[in-house]
């Protein structure tokens, strides 16, 4: 007779939980519109939908006016099986005042950010221990928000819109002990994301050091040593046609679609579950800000070359603890 052990039940747990998460947004998005055309076309419920759109209309602002969090979402035991799957653990440089606000920019993007949803987005890494007093933000695209019941689903984590509207609400209007997240390389880095590979997309991404100096908050650097591991990606002929076909949609939708894969249920085998690879973030010591309303191009890039400057150092002290060699340099492009 077949006997589950624990060893087998965990394992299912995690899959569960990366399977549960990569595939809700696609689940619950076709459920609402499936449900709503058959409530028009087919019944006479339509108020139903009518209802539903008002509510949404009427909700429209709440991502970029702190959101909606649950910390009973962010504190299920799913998450736990989520992190424990890598794992993802995160390692702390320096201590936090719940006094200040922060603006946290982690880098590299990977192709799906499992290791900064992990860390910002729940509480499966005891973040509220780690940073007594400081509450995260994860700011995301604000494409997220415009489905119903997903929209509720991505709030509950903490999230908000990564709009400039919402960092300003965030920074003026929630008092202090904020710490607002965000993954500047974006979905332009995932062409990027191949195992061993130190590329950022960061020499032009000048918003989130215009917005710290505009409000005079701390910057500070975080680096996932493990997100690029993740996956694998095929990577098609420079120049021939699949190649040129990536860099249109890239242009047009500013999305880079990956031919990526990673591993299957069973051994050996290929799929899109991640490898499950250590993942560990370390965060940074704040890079002090001045606040300045209307800060200058030249100002601003001064700064950003501050910030990269700490990033290097950030990367350059710890790469060889998981196993980066010591001449591997970060690339900036």
């Amino acid at each position: 007779m077949f006997w589950l052990t624990k060893k087998d039940i965990k394992t299912t747990l995690e899959v569960f939980a990366i399977f549960q998460w990569a595939l809700s947004a696609l689940l619950i998005v076709s459920t609402v519109i499936l449900v709503n055309l058959y409530l028009v076309v087919f019944t006479s419920y339509w108020p139903i939908t009518v209802l539903m759109l008002t509510w949404l209309a009427f909700d429209w602002k709440t991502p970029e006016r702190g959101g909606r969090r649950f910390t009973c979402v962010r504190r299920w035991c799913l998450w736990k099986h989520y992190c424990n799957y890598f794992p993802i653990k995160i390692l702390k440089t320096h201590n936090l005042s719940p006094s200040n606000n922060y603006i946290l920019a982690c880098h590299p993007h990977g192709l799906m950010a499992h290791s900064c949803f992990g860390h910002f987005a729940t509480e499966a890494s005891d973040f509220h221990k780690v940073f007594p007093g400081i509450t995260p933000y994860i700011l995301t695209l604000g494409a997220f928000f415009w489905v119903p019941f997903l929209r509720e689903y991505v709030m509950s984590t903490g999230a908000c819109s990564v709009s400039q509207s919402s960092i300003n609400f965030l920074l003026t209007q929630k008092g202090t002990g904020n710490m607002l997240v965000v993954v500047v390389g974006g979905l332009a880095e995932c062409k990027y994301s191949l195992p061993g590979s130190t590329t950022l997309v960061l020499k032009k991404r000048y918003g989130f050091v215009r917005m710290a100096l505009q409000h005079g908050v701390s910057l500070i650097p975080a680096y996932a040593f493990g997100e690029t591991d993740l996956y694998d990606q095929h990577v098609f002929t420079p120049g021939g046609f699949i190649n040129r076909f990536q860099k249109w949609f890239q242009k047009v939708v500013h999305v880079y679609p990956c031919a990526f894969y990673g591993r299957g249920f069973t051994k050996n085998s290929r799929g899109l579950l991640p490898y499950s690879q250590p993942v560990t973030t370390v965060v940074g010591e704040p890079l002090l800000m001045p606040k300045i309303e209307n800060p200058s191009l030249e100002i601003v890039v001064k700064y950003h070359t501050l910030y990269i400057d700490a990033l290097r150092k950030l990367f350059d002290q710890h790469k060889t603890k998981f196993g980066i060699s010591e001449t591997q340099e970060l690339v900036i492009v």
